[in-house]
């Protein structure tokens, strides 16, 4: 069971509204008060949390409300592989999947995290496990722990049907609880692969010109 975070398939992208919070709300109301606050705390903030607990969607929601705003910011996940020097005009430091990083990658964090400090900016972290498990340097570690820490939590069954439905709603798709029921029976219960399976079923059914039902989804299998 997964995170509820809608961050596949629609136009608009991760952003902070469109995050179903379910347990979490209290990570998603820090978020929401730093990015909409004219004058922002600098102390650091971390969220941890197994896979699909909507970390990354989190932050990328925050890199889109500052850009919004006109600020720029310095990111960096594992897939960077070599991260560039900070710059004194970043609003902010995003770090995501922290628990992959290599060695070049946390000297760069560091590095980052320091600099950030003594300009006074924001530095939003997030890893699938406690600050004091992270598998990073110590000096990493350390100051990922220090400020804000939130544990994200997976959402139930009925809270990803509810994202799944509002899913299908902002797509105008009609999905019956029989056709859901085969969704979540069938396939990955990764909310992420759902809604990914919703895009797919999207199309296939403007293409094809007909509802989405058990038969399409079948349909769909065998010629994709």
């Amino acid at each position: 069971m997964q995170q509820l975070a809608l961050d596949i398939g629609l136009a608009s992208g991760p952003l902070l509204t469109n995050f179903f919070a379910g347990p979490n709300q209290a990570a998603l109301e820090h978020l929401q008060l730093w990015a909409g606050s004219p004058t922002r705390s600098p102390v650091p903030t971390y969220l941890w949390g197994p896979e699909g607990s909507g970390k990354t969607h989190l932050l990328e929601a925050v890199r889109a409300a500052l850009r919004d705003q006109g600020g720029k910011v310095g990111w960096l996940d594992p897939g960077v592989a070599e991260p560039p020097e900070f710059d004194e005009d970043w609003a902010a430091v995003l770090l995501d999947d922290v628990q992959h990083y290599t060695a070049v990658q946390q000297h760069a964090a560091f590095n980052w995290f320091v600099n950030a400090q003594g300009l006074q900016r924001w530095v939003l972290g997030a890893g699938t496990l406690p600050p004091a498990d992270l598998p990073l340097r110590d000096d990493l570690r350390s100051r990922l722990g220090w400020g804000h820490v939130f544990q994200l939590q997976l959402l139930s069954e009925p809270e990803r049907r509810a994202v799944l439905r509002q899913q299908a709603d902002a797509r105008g798709i009609f999905l019956s609880d029989e056709v859901m029921d085969f969704m979540l029976r069938r396939f990955s219960r990764d909310l992420a692969s759902l809604v990914q399976l919703l895009d797919h079923l999207d199309g296939y059914a403007l293409q094809t010109q007909r509802a989405i039902t058990i038969p399409l989804i079948k349909s769909m299998l065998e010629h994709t």
